[in-house]
């Protein structure tokens, strides 16, 4: 059995589940969130829990059987508390400005790169350098960090370019000139 899949998802205060032939609706303060279930995994509401159990053991059923419950469980956090991805920039001339629904990026190209932002992704932007997303949705808040920070990913002679707030980069030594 799943080390994963068996734990039972507690539902907290404010938060509504429903469960639809194949898909589960999960809706709270911040939003409504959707999940379509697999044939050969069930999802039972027992006890203010949900409980994801799978109908046989094939290999492809061990496998969905962590990830539904996984999902579920994010999807829960998301419509309560919000995911959040923060960030950084890290380079002389390197900024950020938020201008409506659309980032606009100066980082070091001959023109400043402008990102339109998902209609379920916020964004906020501190002291030009620091950009903090934040969504109901895991998995989207993380893809548009990760496609922020393929504009200009960290190189690793200086460190220049856009990573993660908590990412720390593997520095390489430069070049060393000869003597005279």
């Amino acid at each position: 059995m799943s080390r994963i899949g068996k734990l039972p998802i507690e539902i907290p205060k404010g938060v509504e589940v429903k469960i639809n032939n194949d898909i589960v609706t999960i809706k709270g303060p911040l939003g409504q969130l959707s999940q379509k279930i697999p044939t050969d995994i069930q999802v039972k509401i027992e006890n203010n829990l949900i409980k994801v159990e799978r109908k046989n053991d094939l290999k492809q059923t061990k496998a969905l059987h962590g990830l539904i419950r996984s999902l579920l469980k994010n999807h829960i956090i998301g419509v309560t508390t919000g995911w959040t991805k923060k960030l950084q920039l890290v380079g002389v001339g390197f900024r950020a400005n938020l201008k409506g629904n659309t980032l606009v990026l100066s980082l070091g190209f001959s023109h400043d790169v402008n990102f339109d932002l998902p209609s379920d992704v916020k964004a906020k932007v501190d002291q030009q350098v620091k950009i903090e997303l934040t969504g109901i949705d895991k998995q989207k808040v993380g893809q548009v960090a990760a496609v922020i920070r393929g504009l200009k990913p960290p190189e690793p002679y200086k460190g220049k370019g856009i990573r993660y707030e908590d990412e720390e980069i593997i520095r390489k030594a430069g070049k060393t000139g000869k003597g005279k």
